[in-house]
């Protein structure tokens, strides 16, 4: 039998975990670990348990979401946090504590089953909606002073890169966009992370929206 991926469920709402447990354990390759109602709940759990991903309400009581992410940056457990469209400001303070990804509490049971496996592969994974408002947010504002991002010398097709992966797209959509080769969109990715030193694609995407590099052409 193929692995199974340990999933932890954090949230206040007991129908809500409820649900989702029967999501997990209905389908195929998933193993759900434990649930936690509260913040230091859930930190407890994450010590014990060691799960492979955790998905984590954002405002809760006993500590919330922020919480849990910033107790959970050196326990090996991805994060994936749940909330809706009216909580910006805890979508980049999540990211930059280092949560591996953002679903809304109205995704679909695919999305959600398509975003733990991502996560749990060491990708991140952004519902496009948050995307979308993370870019609508940051190009209202008065372009930002200068970013540490600027210091880093990057190509004008590294430019290119860095803005495609801040709007979501993914590599086979890159390398189809800018007529190269899979294997070579993989290349430029991994030479990214090295240069802005970042670990994933949600961190990059983050650096891209602060240093106003979303203000360019596309």
């Amino acid at each position: 039998m193929s692995e199974q991926i340990r999933v932890l469920l954090v949230d206040d709402d007991p129908d809500f975990r409820r649900v989702y447990r029967r999501l997990f354990e209905g389908s195929t390759g998933f193993r759900v670990s434990g649930e936690a109602g509260t913040g230091a709940e859930a930190l407890r759990m994450l010590s014990a348990l060691r799960p492979d991903v955790a998905l984590v309400d954002v405002q809760m009581p006993g500590g919330s979401g922020l919480d849990v992410v910033r107790g959970a940056a050196e326990l090996g457990t991805r994060i994936i946090m749940l909330t809706t469209f009216d909580l910006d400001d805890y979508v980049t303070e999540a990211l930059h504590g280092g949560a591996a990804g953002f679903l809304l509490k109205n995704a679909s049971s695919p999305e959600v089953l398509a975003a733990v496996r991502a996560v749990h592969a060491g990708h991140s994974s952004l519902a496009p909606e948050i995307t979308a408002r993370l870019v609508d947010r940051f190009s209202g504002r008065p372009r930002p002073r200068p970013h540490p991002f600027v210091k880093v010398r990057l190509s004008e097709r590294e430019l290119q890169l860095v803005r495609l992966i801040a709007r979501g797209r993914s590599n086979r959509r890159i390398a189809e966009e800018l007529f190269l080769s899979a294997e070579t969109v993989k290349t430029y990715v991994k030479r990214l992370f090295t240069k802005l030193d970042v670990t994933d694609r949600t961190q990059l995407a983050v650096l891209a929206h602060e240093a106003g590099l979303l203000h360019e052409p596309r």
